[in-house]
């Protein structure tokens, strides 16, 4: 198993299939979030992560996730903001947070 944890790598709850399914994502994992994080610095006003999985073309079921370990990571910031999303519901609108250079 690996030494990184959430959210640097993928999470899980119990050991199981989630465990599993947890481990299998590692590297693409990794490359998914380098993704969704540099097409969230393409919107200044900040995006929903339906709206990044759509520009992505990927599910929004692999960018929810990225969007959160994101956020734990201190990338991402929640705005006051609320769109709608495909379905209809309200979805956070989320802004990226530049560091500085050097930063971690």
């Amino acid at each position: 198993m690996s030494e990184l944890i959430y959210p640097d790598a993928p999470g899980f709850k119990i050991s199981g299939p989630s465990e599993q399914a947890a481990e299998a994502m590692g590297s693409a994992a990794n490359k998914m979030r380098a993704a969704v994080l540099e097409q969230f610095a393409q919107y200044p006003g900040g995006a929903t992560a339906d709206e990044i999985a759509k520009d992505l073309n990927l599910s929004v079921l692999s960018v929810r996730p990225r969007v959160s370990e994101l956020h734990r990571g201190g990338a991402l910031a929640k705005t006051n903001q609320r769109r709608r999303n495909a379905s209809d519901m309200s979805a956070t609108v989320w802004s990226f947070v530049a560091r500085p250079a050097g930063a971690v």
